[in-house]
């Protein structure tokens, strides 16, 4: 398997509530790698390639939301540092508006509580891979397809990080960035957190990001699952 930098790695104590949980989790993502964010026991397990890490105030960051996990998305966009992550896109399916208006809803929310930043927002829609109820078979097809696009996308955003937590949506882009990055055209740090309705098993879009390593840093929010996928982190609930 070809060797790939890997990015900073940080534990979470699981004696941490849901909203610390939000904000350490928030805070590892826009810290340099070797420092800890402050409080809920964490821990620094950087190897040298993550201390050559930095992300910068500028840092490109797409978020993939989809249906149910919008809310959860959501929850962990509110921890973050703004002012770190600009500009931010928020993709979803194509045949998903809802969880475009959640986005915009809460970016608006910014703009009148005066953070301009929020001119740095852009919300973008994606071929969707796998509808609800389709047969694997037929899948393919338009799991290509949602991959073309996605490669387009990644392309033109050249996101320095990626933040996604299950729907299959996050698939094609994920695998785009880690090609891009395996070929040495583009740097994307992967982020991914499984839904907290997955209890004992992880999801399909999970099981094959763990199992291909594509993502950097892999979160679950039960103990069981970190338990049976070792390689994950376990951050507490973080709805």
């Amino acid at each position: 398997m070809p060797w790939r930098p890997r990015a900073a790695s940080f534990r979470y104590s699981s004696r941490c509530s849901p909203s610390a949980s939000r904000t350490c989790f928030g805070a590892a993502a826009s810290r340099r790698p070797g420092r800890p964010p402050p409080g809920c026991g964490v821990s620094s397990s950087s190897d040298l390639c993550a201390q050559s890490m930095i992300f910068s105030s500028s840092t490109d960051i797409v978020w993939v939301l989809s249906g149910g996990h919008t809310a959860e998305m959501m929850n962990i966009v509110t921890a973050l540092q703004k002012d770190r992550f600009t500009p931010r896109y928020y993709v979803a399916a194509l045949t998903d508006n809802m969880s475009l208006q959640k986005a915009q809803v809460y970016e608006q929310s910014l703009i009148q509580s005066g953070e301009k930043i929020i001119k740095n927002a852009h919300f973008m829609q994606i071929y969707r891979s796998r509808e609800v109820g389709q047969s694997y078979i037929t899948s393919i097809a338009t799991t290509l397809l949602a991959t073309l696009h996605a490669m387009w996308l990644v392309i033109r955003i050249r996101p320095q990080v990626i933040f996604c937590n299950g729907p299959g949506t996050c698939f094609p882009l994920c695998v785009c960035a880690f090609v891009l990055k395996v070929l040495g055209l583009g740097w994307s740090s992967i982020f991914y957190i499984e839904s907290i309705a997955r209890v004992k098993k992880l999801s399909l879009s999970g099981l094959l990001l763990y199992k291909l390593r594509i993502a950097d840093q892999f979160y679950v929010q039960w103990p069981q699952l970190q338990q049976k996928y070792p390689r994950a982190y376990y951050a507490g609930r973080l709805m």
